[in-house]
């Protein structure tokens, strides 16, 4: 059986009060997680946890077989910089550039070529040569999930990577992560609101009363298309 690309045991959180505690979470290559929650319950905190950006006050991570917070800060950029893709709602592109030029900063530090398909199936192709700010807001979110995906990485952190779009492209969207993560045996763990995003993923969990646990979304939240 394949190693998990992510292995969360006994994760507890507080900031002023606690926020979760005795978290377990495996991922395995080719698979997809969603955590589901009200706001507030902690899930993107949950995320920032298993991404290298915030050490847990009890608990281990093991990323991608790396026991994360053993690791000095050189070896967590390395992780980061070649092996981790991270897409948040708000894109975070360098406005005064072009699209194509914005993907082409993340292939260029993770020396990997721009994949032509993965634009292709993002439907923004044909964008590459205009200006950031010459872009759509849904347009521009494609754009920085192109720009991850550009890195080939083995694992996907994803925070409401759909929370803006409209119910066709979030779909599209899902769809092109979904089929990267099997066609390269990489992972995909997913924060949202929206439970017909994560009933596209293999397995749900829910944040709830500081427990995370798995559960089964009712079949009528399904978008369809896989």
């Amino acid at each position: 059986m394949s190693e998990p690309l992510l292995e969360a045991t006994g994760i507890s959180h507080s900031f002023d009060t606690l926020l979760f505690s005795d978290v377990d979470l495996s991922l395995l290559p080719s698979s997809s997680a969603a955590i589901v929650g009200r706001s507030g319950c902690g899930k993107s905190t949950l995320l920032h946890i298993f991404s290298t950006f915030i050490q847990p006050d009890q608990g281990t991570v093991t990323l991608l077989e790396h026991d994360l917070y053993t690791l000095d800060e050189h070896s967590i950029e390395a992780l980061r910089r070649y092996d981790i893709g991270i897409i948040f709602q708000f894109h975070y592109l360098f406005k005064g550039m072009s699209a194509l030029e914005n993907i082409e900063v993340a292939s260029m530090l993770s020396a990997e070529k721009i994949d032509d398909a993965i634009l292709e199936k993002l439907e923004i192709k044909e964008l590459m040569a205009q200006k950031i700010g010459e872009l759509s807001g849904g347009q521009q979110q494609r754009v920085s999930i192109a720009r991850v995906l550009s890195k080939k990485p083995r694992i996907i952190f994803a925070d409401e990577p759909t929370g803006n779009l409209d119910k066709e492209t979030a779909e599209l969207v899902m769809n092109v992560l979904l089929d990267y993560v099997k066609e390269t045996d990489s992972a995909l763990l997913l924060v949202t609101h929206d439970e017909g995003m994560a009933a596209m993923c293999d397995s749900v969990y829910k944040l709830e009363d500081q427990v995370l646990r798995r559960v089964d979304l009712p079949t009528n939240v399904f978008l369809g298309g896989r």
